[in-house]
C-alpha cells in the first residue's frame, strides 16, 4: 500500500508505488489554485495518487497511463477513495488527443538504464527511461503544450541524474517560462544502488553524489 495524502492505495506489483517524487510533486499541485472549475490530466498516473490529490481539491480529473495494470490500479483506487476520475489507457497525449487542460502533472519514466530499448512489460518500464534516462521527459515536454489551454501550467518531477537544464531549455524552445521550483536530496534505492558502477561510468555520479540523487519539480507555463 502508498499513501495518496488522503487514503491507502492499492499498488500491486508491477504498478509504481508512490515514492519520494509523488510526494515532491503532490506538494506543488497543492499551492496550485485548484478548484471544480480546474481540469487536470496526470500523464503516467501509476496508482493514481497525483489523479486522487487532485480530485480531493475538486478538480476534473483525467489520468493517463499506457500500461493496463496501472489503468486498472487507477480506477480501483479512486473507487476506494470515492473519487471522480476518468481513467484512459494510451500512450502519453495521444490518449485525449485534442482535448486541452488548464493543469498538466506528471511524474514520468527518468530513470538512466543500460539498455538502449525502454522495457515493454517489465515492472522496469515504471522507471527506466533510456541510457540518458530523458526518452519519456522529453516527450511530457514536445506533447503538453498542445494539452495546455492558455494560462496553462505544467508540473513536471523527475531526477537531475537525467538532467535538469535540458529540460528547461526544451520546454522553452515549446514557448514556455519554466523554472525548478523545488528541489531535494534523496537516498539512492534498489535500483539506482545496483547501477552505481555503470551511472559513475557514464559521468552521471562524482564523489559527492554517490548515494544520493536531487529530485526536481520544474513548473512551466505559457510565456
Amino acid at each position: 500500500m502508498g499513501m495518496s495524502g488522503e487514503v491507502p492505495l492499492i499498488t500491486p506489483p508491477g504498478v509504481y508505488a508512490p515514492q519520494q517524487d509523488t510526494e515532491f510533486l503532490m506538494h506543488a499541485l497543492s499551492r496550485e489554485s485548484v478548484g471544480p472549475c480546474t481540469d487536470v490530466l496526470d500523464l503516467g498516473t501509476g496508482s493514481g495518487a497525483l489523479a486522487l490529490r487532485a480530485a480531493g481539491l475538486g478538480a476534473r480529473v483525467t489520468a493517463v497511463d499506457i500500461d493496463w495494470r496501472a489503468v486498472f490500479t487507477t480506477r480501483l483506487n479512486a473507487l476506494l477513495a470515492r473519487r471522480r476520475v476518468t481513467v484512459r489507457h494510451g500512450d502519453l497525449t495521444a490518449a485525449v488527443h485534442g482535448r486541452t487542460y488548464d493543469l498538466v502533472v506528471s511524474n514520468p519514466p527518468y530513470v538512466p538504464s543500460p539498455k538502449l530499448r525502454l522495457p515493454a512489460r517489465s515492472p522496469e518500464r515504471a522507471w527506466d527511461a533510456g541510457p540518458d534516462g530523458r526518452v519519456l521527459v522529453n516527450r511530457v515536454c514536445d506533447e503538453a503544450p498542445a494539452a495546455l489551454r492558455a494560462g496553462g501550467v505544467l508540473l513536471l518531477v523527475h531526477s537531475a541524474l537525467c538532467g535538469t537544464r535540458p529540460t528547461l531549455r526544451r520546454l522553452a524552445r515549446a514557448g514556455f517560462e519554466a523554472t525548478v521550483t523545488d528541489r531535494a536530496l534523496v537516498p539512492f534505492g534498489p535500483v539506482l544502488n545496483s547501477r552505481r558502477t555503470w551511472l559513475r561510468h557514464q559521468g552521471l555520479l562524482t564523489d559527492e553524489n554517490d548515494n544520493r540523487e536531487e529530485l526536481v519539480v520544474i513548473r512551466a507555463w505559457q510565456a
